[in-house]
C-alpha cells in the first residue's frame, strides 16, 4: 500500500511545476557551469588537451556524481523545492488517492470479515445439528448466523455505548457545575434506565427506519418481517425487549439459532421477525 501511494505521489510531483523548479533553480545558481568550472580546474600553463583528458579522466573516476550529489543536496535544502513539495504533496490529487486507498482496504477487511463470519455461520450450525443429532439444513443459506448477527451487535454495543458515554459525561459536567452529583444506587439506576433508553431509541430506530442498525449495514444483513416486509416501531420495540430477554441468560436467548430453518432467535420469535442476508453477500 505504501509502495502504491509513493508511486502516486512521485508522479503527481513529476507531473506538477517540481521539474520546472529544480530547472530554474539549477539555471540561477550555475551549477552546471560551477561543476564544469571545478572539473577544468588546473594549472595556468597546462593545453587545452591536458585539460581534455584531465576532464575525461575525472568524469570516469565518479567524481562527478559526488560533485553533483553535494549540488543535489544543497538543493534539496533550499526554500523553493520544500514549498514545491508541500504544494504537491498537500494536492487535492494525493489527498484522493490516499483516500481511495484508505476506502478500498476498508472495503476489503469488511468483505473479508463478512465472509469470515458466514463460513462461521454454518460451520456453527453444522456442529450443533450434529451435536444433538440432527441432520444438516439443506437450503440457500440465505439467513444470518450466530457470527454475523454476533459481529454487527458487538459493533452496535460499540456505538450505544459510546453515545451513552458522551451524554452521562455531558450531565455529570452540568450535575457537577450546578453541585447536584449524585452517588450511590440512585445514580446507578439512573445510568442503567439511560443505558436503555439509549439502546431502544438506537435500535428501535434503525430497525423502524431502513431495517439496518450500522453493525448490521457492516455485514450486510438486514431485518425485515416474517413475510419480507418492513418493520414496524411496535414490532421494533417487542424486538428489543426479546433482545434483552435474549442477552440476559448468557446470550442463552440465541441459543436457537442453529436449529431454526430461518435462524431466528428470541427477538425474533417474539416479534415475528427474520434477519436476512442482503443479495451478493451469501456464503454459499
Amino acid at each position: 500500500m505504501l509502495a502504491d501511494e509513493a508511486e502516486r505521489a512521485f508522479e503527481a510531483a513529476l507531473s506538477g511545476p517540481l521539474p520546472e523548479t529544480i530547472g530554474r533553480l539549477v539555471a540561477e545558481h550555475g551549477v552546471v557551469e560551477r561543476v564544469v568550472a571545478g572539473m577544468l580546474e588546473a594549472d595556468d600553463g597546462d593545453p587545452s588537451t591536458e585539460r581534455a583528458e584531465r576532464l575525461a579522466e575525472r568524469l570516469s573516476s565518479g567524481e562527478t556524481g559526488r560533485v553533483m550529489e553535494a549540488y543535489a543536496a544543497r538543493l534539496a535544502q533550499s526554500a523553493a523545492i520544500r514549498e514545491a513539495l508541500t504544494e504537491i504533496l498537500s494536492g487535492p490529487e494525493v489527498r484522493r488517492a490516499l483516500t481511495r486507498q484508505t476506502t478500498g482496504y476498508t472495503a476489503e477487511l469488511a468483505a473479508a470479515s463478512r465472509r469470515r463470519a458466514r463460513e462461521l455461520d454454518d460451520a456453527v450450525e453444522v456442529k450443533a445439528r450434529r451435536a444433538v443429532g440432527l441432520g444438516v439444513i439443506d437450503r440457500d443459506r440465505r439467513f444470518g448466523g450466530l457470527a454475523s448477527r454476533g459481529a454487527g451487535l458487538v459493533i452496535d454495543a460499540a456505538l450505544v455505548q459510546a453515545g451513552f458515554t458522551v451524554l452521562v459525561g455531558a450531565i455529570g459536567l452540568v450535575a457537577a457545575l450546578a453541585g447536584g452529583a449524585h452517588e450511590g444506587w440512585v445514580a446507578g439506576t439512573l445510568a442503567g434506565a439511560g443505558w436503555l433508553l439509549i439502546g431502544a431509541v438506537y435500535f428501535v430506530a434503525f430497525w423502524s427506519g431502513t431495517g439496518q442498525t450500522p453493525g448490521m449495514r457492516v455485514m450486510r444483513v438486514r431485518l425485515v418481517t416474517a413475510s419480507g416486509g418492513s418493520v414496524s416501531v411496535w414490532r421494533s420495540l417487542a424486538r428489543f425487549v426479546g433482545l434483552i430477554l435474549a442477552i440476559a441468560p448468557l446470550f442463552a436467548g440465541f441459543l436457537p439459532v442453529p436449529f431454526d430453518r430461518r435462524r431466528r432467535a428470541l427477538p425474533d420469535f417474539l416479534a415475528g421477525t427474520v434477519v436476512v442476508s442482503e443479495p451478493g453477500e451469501n456464503a454459499g
